[in-house]
C-alpha cells in the first residue's frame, strides 16, 4: 500500500466539568465527547527518502507554522520512532476545522495520522500502547481512537465508550472576530472554583452520566467566556431560540455548537448567523467512525 486517505472528524463536549487542579499540574476533568461529521481530510504516501513531509491546504495561517509543532507531525515522528521505520512518508492536510476553537481539529489530526501510518504500513501495535503514545500527543487525542460518544475523565484522556445516542443535526458556529485562549480560560476556571463548586459540578456531572439520551450540554468554561466575551453567550441563546434542543460552548471557544432534532431545522437556524462562520453537520456513531477511518484494527472497541 503505498497510499492512504482518511478523515479526521471534529468533536464536541456535551458536557465538561472542571473539579481541580491535579497533582502534576493538569486538571481534573469529567466530559462527554460527540464525534461530529465536520473534518479535515488527510492523506499519508510512503516515499523512498527517509523522514517526514508536512503539506497543509485550507489554512494558510497553520500551513506557516513550523511542519514539528504541527499535531499530526508530531504524531508520525512518535509513531515512526515507535515502529522503527526506516522509509519516509508524506502527509497532506486539508483543514477544514476551525483551529484552536474547541472542535478537537489538532488532536484529530494526530489520532488519524497514527491510525493511517498503521495501515499504510500493515503494522500493528497492543491497545494500551497506542493509547500511550496518543496521550503523550495531547490530552483528547486517544478519544480519536474511539469516536462516538465517550466519557473521559483524568485529563481527558481516559476514554470509556457510552451508549451513542440518537443521531442529530448540529449547527456550529465560529465568528471569526472572537480568539479564546485556552491556557488563560483555564487559569479563568481555576480562580473560581470552590470545594462547594466542586460538589456541584460533580452532582450535575453524574446525572448527566446516568441518563446520557437525555442530558443537558454545559461547560464550566461557559461563565468565564462568556463573561468577557458576550457575544458567544448571545450565540448560544440564539440557538436555543431557533430550535436547538441544546447548546453550549465548544471545549472552552470560541466555536458555539447547538443540537437540532432535524437536518431541516438546523438548516433554518443557520442562516440566522450570516456574519459568523457556521457549518451545518451531525453527530456520528461509534460504528460510523470506526467505518469511515477503516481501522478496525487499531481502534479500541
Amino acid at each position: 500500500m503505498k497510499s492512504v486517505r482518511l478523515p479526521a472528524y471534529a468533536k464536541v463536549n456535551l458536557c465538561l466539568h472542571i473539579l481541580g487542579r491535579r497533582p502534576d499540574g493538569y486538571h481534573e476533568l469529567r466530559t462527554v465527547f460527540q464525534t461530529i461529521s465536520l473534518r479535515d481530510t488527510l492523506t499519508l504516501t510512503r516515499t523512498r527518502r527517509p523522514g517526514i513531509e508536512l503539506v497543509v491546504s485550507g489554512n494558510p495561517g497553520l500551513a506557516a507554522i513550523a511542519p514539528p509543532e504541527n499535531q499530526a507531525f508530531r504524531a508520525a515522528d512518535a509513531l515512526r520512532r515507535e515502529l522503527r521505520l526506516r522509509s519516509g512518508v508524506r502527509l497532506s492536510l486539508r483543514k477544514r476545522i476551525p483551529v484552536a476553537r474547541g472542535l478537537g481539529g489538532g488532536s484529530s489530526d494526530a489520532a488519524a495520522t497514527l491510525v493511517g501510518l498503521l495501515r499504510l504500513t500493515g503494522r500493528k501495535l497492543p491497545r494500551a500502547r497506542l493509547l500511550e503514545i496518543a496521550a503523550g500527543l495531547g490530552a483528547d487525542v486517544p478519544f480519536f481512537l474511539f469516536g462516538g460518544r465517550a466519557l473521559g475523565v483524568g485529563r481527558g484522556d481516559n476514554i470509556s465508550c457510552m451508549p451513542d445516542g440518537p443521531k442529530r443535526a448540529v449547527v456550529v458556529v465560529w465568528p471569526r472576530n472572537i480568539a479564546v485562549s485556552t491556557r488563560e480560560a483555564y487559569q479563568w476556571v481555576s480562580l473560581q472554583l470552590t470545594r462547594r463548586g466542586r460538589a456541584t459540578r460533580l452532582e450535575r456531572f453524574c446525572a448527566l452520566c446516568s441518563s446520557p439520551q437525555r442530558g443537558t450540554s454545559s461547560s464550566d468554561f461557559e461563565a468565564v467566556v462568556f463573561r468577557r466575551h458576550p457575544r458567544l453567550a448571545k450565540i448560544k441563546q440564539e440557538l436555543l431560540e431557533r430550535g436547538a434542543a441544546e447548546a453550549a460552548l465548544a471545549g472552552s471557544g470560541s466555536a458555539v455548537f447547538g443540537i437540532f432534532p432535524s437536518p431541516a431545522q438546523a438548516r433554518r437556524a443557520a442562516q440566522g448567523f450570516p456574519k459568523d462562520q457556521v457549518f451545518v453537520c451531525a453527530t456520528l456513531s461509534r460504528a460510523e467512525y470506526r467505518r469511515a477511518l477503516g481501522a478496525r484494527g487499531s481502534i479500541g472497541r
